[in-house]
């Protein structure tokens, strides 16, 4: 087997959630975070042949690149990573699954009131803005027909603020503030339709491919309020 361009970029993508990772057999890949309040998952043009675990999946990455063109190779016990020729190769020995931290189900996604979408260069200014002010939370809000996302430090008032409006969907006359860590928004550069539920979750669906995470907000959010 042979892994693509777009596998290894959410490889790496999921290495910036979790380090370690554990593969199931056949054509998804998914991730959560140590915490769980962040979860991934992606269809692959590859199919695994078995369950495996990685401990330190930027190590393995690494690995795959000290050869030109890596094959796998999937052992029982190990992976076999060879080059283009045959003339070099690495075993890679798996880690047990059941000392990793994995997504033991997937997340169905409940009933939602927010809905917008959030292309790269705006989730390019979010990201520089909460660098930049040095904050760490990204505030929802209605705001007059759109949705205004602001990095802001919402327990001090007088804290200096950065606010970009988007086109979005909610209910009329509903008031809401949802919260979400910046450090939480671990997606790969594309765009996503984003929706939003009042039990303290959020998709990120990618337009461009079948990637999809589950982000949890922050406690401090509120709905209706």
């Amino acid at each position: 087997m042979e892994l693509s361009d777009r596998t290894l970029r959410v490889l790496k993508n999921y290495s910036t959630i979790n380090p370690n990772i554990v593969v199931d057999p056949g054509t998804t890949l998914k991730t959560v975070s140590v915490a769980r309040n962040i979860f991934a998952k992606c269809d692959v043009r590859e199919e695994f042949p078995i369950r495996f675990g990685i401990y330190d999946l930027n190590e393995f990455l690494g690995v795959l690149g000290l050869v030109d063109k890596p094959h796998l190779n999937f052992e029982e016990n190990y992976v076999v990573v060879s080059d283009s020729s045959g003339r070099s190769n690495i075993r890679y020995h798996y880690s047990d699954p059941d000392m990793l931290t994995s997504p033991s189900k997937d997340i169905v996604m409940p009933e939602t009131e927010v809905k917008f979408t959030l292309d790269t260069n705006t989730m390019s200014k979010i990201k520089r803005a909460a660098s930049t002010l040095n904050h760490d939370e990204v505030c929802i809000r209605p705001s007059g027909g759109s949705i205004m996302i602001q990095v802001v430090n919402p327990k001090d008032p007088t804290s200096n603020a950065f606010s970009i409006n988007v086109d979005g969907e909610y209910e009329d006359g509903v008031d809401f503030n949802f919260v979400l860590n910046v450090n939480n928004l671990k997606t790969v550069n594309e765009d996503f339709d984003v929706t939003i539920s009042k039990k303290l979750i959020s998709c990120f669906e990618s337009q461009q491919s079948n990637l999809e995470y589950y982000i949890a907000l922050e406690k401090s959010s509120n709905y209706g309020e």
